[in-house]
């Protein structure tokens, strides 16, 4: 039984995870956190011992921590008998944080796919072009090395790994849709990280269509639905991490990703972008000075962290699928719905943050369990989805689905 979690990030999802890992510290036990600045780290230390987060004494540490440092990484993860490392820091450490686990026998989880600072919107399927090219490795060496376990990548791929096991003879369509109806009171700002924010969105629109890859331009191609709880709102198609695993791994015709964007958003964006203001290339400005004009947008912005305390509002995050059952049509929705108030409440963080940080503790539990120490590295949808599902009901992020027989939660 593996135990004793090391988290790496102090941002908004660090929050969340380290207060989760908290609630359950009785089977995770010891928690460590680190990143580049103690500080931050600290405040989250500080911040569970405020809400009495810790189910039973144990370690609760901060942790000075550049995770680009591979031998420092493996020292960190040797110093705290860390067997379990959960990655919510930069997508930009992934591989890196990978490899130290890889060598010190320490399970590996993340929420993000990895990212080079260099490249934008690589070619696709992106994991092949990072992560899968050590799971032979990671196999080889008995690694536990659980990729994309957000909420979407992560539990969106769950949903969709139930819905072709229990629900449909074939799928056809795989439309994962992201709406966050909630306010946060700014006149701008992103739910995370700025800069990995904004390079999603720069660059071509991957999709999967007709069992191929096609590429659009960002906001070229847009949907409306009627979602429950949050009502009719219209989404871009967007390229996403999920996608690139989904496509490969349950071999469905057509995966897309489609997130929701107010006009606001869209306009100023448009702006940022039109100016070269989201450009990841330096440029130097007329005083010698060589900046990369990303990186001032994303000082100049406010904290992701920082919205927590007045956002309102809740996210509707699910799966539409279609496909044939007994020879007929189906259709249905699995979903969650989350409510910013109610995270804030709870963790200290908003709703954004709350679904993409419970996700990755529950997957944190199954690995101490064994139910998924499965010894090689996979992606959630390669995973059996019930235990998963089920641990996220009783952790504060509940399925349902919406069918032909109506909207009810899922029970597990």
């Amino acid at each position: 039984m593996k135990k004793n979690v090391l988290i790496i990030g102090a941002g908004g999802v660090a929050q969340v995870v380290v207060h989760k890992c908290a609630q359950h510290n009785d089977v995770l036990g010891n928690i460590h956190i680190a990143s580049r600045t103690v500080e931050k780290c600290q405040q989250l230390v500080d911040s569970v011992r405020e809400k009495g987060s810790l189910k039973v004494a144990g370690e609760l540490q901060a942790h000075a921590l550049d995770a680009l440092d591979v031998e420092a990484t493996k020292a960190l993860i040797a110093k705290t008998r860390s067997q379990i490392v959960i990655n919510v820091g930069s997508a930009f450490v992934n591989m890196s944080v990978l490899q130290a686990c890889i060598e010190t026998g320490a399970a590996y989880l993340d929420t993000a796919i990895h990212e080079d600072p260099s490249r934008i919107c690589e070619t696709p399927p992106w994991y092949a072009n990072y992560e899968w090219k050590r799971r032979e490795l990671c196999e080889a060496n008995g690694i536990t090395a659980i990729l994309g376990i957000g909420f979407d990548p992560g539990v969106v791929n769950a949903y969709a790994a139930l819905a072709v096991s229990d629900y449909f003879d074939s799928v056809s369509d795989i439309d994962i849709i992201d709406i966050n109806a909630g306010s946060h009171g700014k006149y701008f700002a992103t739910n995370f990280d700025p800069e990995i924010n904004f390079r999603e969105f720069t660059g071509t629109v991957w999709s999967w269509q007709n069992s191929q890859w096609v590429s659009n331009k960002m906001f070229e191609v847009k949907r409306t639905d009627d979602l429950p709880v949050v009502g009719a709102h219209t989404s871009y198609m967007t390229g996403h991490d999920e996608v690139h695993s989904l496509s490969q791994n349950l071999k469905v015709p057509n995966v897309r990703f489609w997130m929701g964007f107010g006009e606001h958003y869209i306009n100023v964006f448009t702006v940022l972008n039109s100016l070269g203001l989201l450009s990841e290339q330096p440029v130097t400005t007329a005083e010698g000075l060589e900046v990369v004009p990303l990186k001032v947008v994303k000082a100049v912005l406010p904290d992701p962290s920082s919205l927590a305390p007045d956002y309102q509002g809740k996210t509707c995050i699910g799966d539409l699928i279609k496909g044939k059952k007994d020879g007929e049509d189906r259709e249905i929705f699995i979903y969650n719905v989350a409510d910013h108030a109610e995270a804030y409440q709870e963790v200290g963080s908003q709703g954004i943050s709350y679904t993409a940080g419970v996700p990755p503790v529950a997957a944190a539990l199954l690995i101490a369990s064994g139910e998924w120490d499965v010894q090689k590295m996979a992606n959630v949808e390669e995973l059996p989805p019930k235990p998963f599902l089920k641990l996220m009901n009783e952790m504060g992020l509940p399925t349902r689905i919406r069918d032909e027989d109506g909207d009810r939660p899922l029970n597990f």
